[in-house]
């Protein structure tokens, strides 16, 4: 397991192509660009649109919002860049921003520009050889919940980003948030999905006292592991939906991607990560090593888990809005309204057998 598994761009999908002569024009201005731009794009995103762009021998990474996204309700680039800027001197496992562009005659939106990271990271899809072996894949997840309890440790006033989010009344702004998206993306009936909702907005625990900086979207295709040593995490990239809050919530998305290796496979039919491999953690010892690792109780977990499950059901279902509202034509988006009514039933199996394994 060398770099020959490294991650790699592909063809720019159609539709989602840059205007190379526009941003050539603009880069000049701050960059020393010694040759054309070269253009492909990371393939594997459902949000933010990712591109590689070669100069030359140096490399650079493009973030922009997706096509027909509402930029002012999400997807902003410069709050984004402007948690690398924090992050880098102080936590190292992020690339380093390099330029932020609000000048939307450029590109047609805001867009920013970052150092490549280059690296190994699983993906639901990977190649059937490039799957690591079961004593490798426990060495991998358990590195993967010690990364996210640093993460939940960093200090937010110490690398000043302790005004980048409101941690009062967090918990219910999210529940309230993600409930009126789901309905103003709804394509389908799925009663399952709303009684979630329902179910959520009538079970938050107690106040917390315990916030943090979260990432929102802590899941193995946004780790950059070193090629040498795939049980070490050299990056973590997709901070879009990054703030300070309930760190709980933060695990509780994750525990919504993760799909255990003896779940049925109508669960594995979600395809979201690769957590269904072998030697992986269950979600039960997930959330055992993460207390354990951070110190801290983790109490009230299926509600954070059926909170990860709706809120992942949503993204999924603006994505698929948008599909059908014909702003994107990526077909892999043809089917995410299945992922969404099974989301739903799990989310209600959960509830009623109160765990987070053996749910089916």
């Amino acid at each position: 397991m060398v770099n020959t598994w490294n991650d790699k761009s592909a063809t720019v999908r159609k539709g989602e192509e840059l205007p190379i002569d526009n941003l050539k024009s603009y880069l000049n201005q701050f960059l020393s660009l010694d040759g054309d731009i070269e253009t492909s794009q990371f393939p594997s995103g459902y949000s933010n649109l990712t591109y590689l762009l070669q100069i030359g021998n140096t490399e650079y990474v493009l973030r922009r919002p997706p096509i027909g996204a509402n930029v002012k309700s999400g997807h902003d680039m410069k709050r984004e860049y402007d948690i690398l800027t924090a992050l880098k001197p102080n936590y190292g496992k992020v690339p380093a921003p390099i330029l932020y562009c609000d000048d939307e005659s450029i590109l047609g939106c805001p867009f920013y520009l970052m150092e490549r990271m280059k690296g190994v990271i699983l993906r639901a899809d990977m190649p059937i050889d490039m799957i690591p072996d079961p004593n490798l894949m426990l060495g991998i997840s358990k590195s993967f919940v010690d990364t996210l309890v640093d993460l939940h440790k960093l200090d937010v006033r110490e690398i000043g980003l302790d005004d980048f989010g409101k941690p009062e009344g967090y918990m219910q702004r999210q529940i309230e948030g993600w409930t009126k998206r789901y309905y103003k993306s709804k394509t389908d009936e799925i009663p399952r999905i709303e009684a979630t909702a329902k179910w959520l907005g009538q079970n938050m625990p107690k106040k917390s006292k315990t916030y943090s900086l979260i990432h929102n979207d802590f899941k193995y295709d946004n780790l950059v592991l070193d090629p040498q040593d795939w049980t070490k995490v050299n990056a973590v990239l997709d901070w879009e939906m990054a703030t300070i809050g309930n760190p709980l919530m933060d695990l509780g998305t994750t525990l919504g991607y993760w799909v255990n290796p003896n779940d049925p496979d109508f669960m594995k039919a979600l395809n979201l990560t690769p957590t269904h491999l072998p030697g992986n953690l269950s979600r039960e010892e997930v959330v055992h090593l993460y207390s354990q690792k951070s110190g801290q109780a983790v109490n009230d977990v299926i509600f954070y888990y059926v909170y990860g499950l709706f809120k992942i059901a949503v993204i999924i279902q603006q994505i698929f809005f948008r599909y059908k509202k014909g702003f994107t034509q990526d077909q892999r988006f043809a089917k995410l309204i299945d992922g969404v009514t099974l989301l739903g039933e799990i989310s209600h199996m959960a509830i009623a057998k109160k765990r987070l394994d053996n749910l089916f």
